[in-house]
């Protein structure tokens, strides 16, 4: 496979194109990640991975493929982004305990004028979580970069997820079983 170029300078992306051996390079120019109050929640994240793609499609001197990636917590039809602090994460894992959200990754795979893209959408149950185990989870791994203020991979997944319907990876942040799919008709 040639190599790719990842817009994203997410760990966890990083060690999911590593994990299923896709060769890649990465490069990120910073966007924002604002979009129009109308567009669909299912809708959203790629419209952000879209912009990601684009801006660093603006950067190179040659066609290559490019990926990008955006992830969105939705709690009754409602976004829920990265937390601003640390009472802000407690806040938001208050609201998801006990809970089914909906983890959102949009994808856009871009080469020349082609474009692939897709939202992939997982189903996550949290068992009611106490205030301890909260404080402790928001403590100890300061989820501030991550949408809903948790990574699956870490203590509050293990010990807090009651259940996840689709793709496990979809919640740490590229459905990348998908994605390689998609890479192949490239």
């Amino acid at each position: 496979m040639e190599r790719i170029i990842l817009a994203s300078q997410s760990p966890r992306r990083k060690q999911l194109l590593e994990w299923a051996e896709v060769p890649f390079d990465i490069m990120v120019k910073e966007t924002d990640e604002l979009y129009p109050s109308d567009l669909p929640v299912e809708e959203v994240p790629v419209y952000i991975a879209r912009n990601k793609a684009l801006a660093v499609k603006e950067e190179l001197s040659h066609d290559r493929i490019i990926l990008a990636a955006d992830t969105v917590v939705v709690l009754d039809n409602k976004i829920i982004g990265k937390p601003k602090d640390k009472a802000d994460a407690i806040k938001i894992l208050n609201s998801l305990s006990g809970q089914k959200h909906l983890v959102i990754t949009g994808v856009v795979i871009m080469y020349g004028e082609e474009e692939a893209s897709f939202a992939d959408i997982t189903a996550v149950v949290f068992h009611e979580l106490t205030n301890e185990q909260i404080a402790f989870y928001v403590e100890k791994y300061k989820p501030y970069d991550k949408a809903g203020a948790y990574a699956i991979q870490e203590w509050i997944g293990v010990i807090g997820i009651k259940s996840v319907n689709g793709d496990f990876y979809n919640v740490m942040g590229l459905p990348v079983s998908r994605v390689v799919q998609e890479l192949k008709k490239f």
